[in-house]
């Protein structure tokens, strides 16, 4: 008699912490930064997105497709945002 194998593997466990509180969010810039240091974002990085009206998403399935954090916070900058390289001028 054999036994039969689940269908499904069971999840990778989670090795950074989770951004979860025990009551509803209240502070949603400290969730978008916890989400963002989650993904890999440096700190201060973290900090400036978290205030900022960048797609949070986006950014996330960015670094999730291979995009390294600050590239794909350069890529989802609004033009006029310091995150942004300057123009060269020459």
């Amino acid at each position: 008699m054999t036994t039969k194998q689940p269908s499904s593997t069971p999840a990778a466990p989670r090795t950074r912490p989770p951004c979860l509180s025990a009551g509803p969010p209240v502070d949603v810039r400290g969730w978008r930064r916890c989400r963002l240091l989650e993904y890999g974002f440096p700190p201060e990085l973290a900090e400036r997105l978290a205030g900022q009206r960048t797609d949070l998403h986006a950014l996330l399935q960015l670094v999730d497709r291979g995009c390294p954090p600050e590239l794909a916070a350069q890529i989802l900058s609004p033009l006029d945002d310091p995150l942004s390289p300057p123009d060269e001028v020459g």
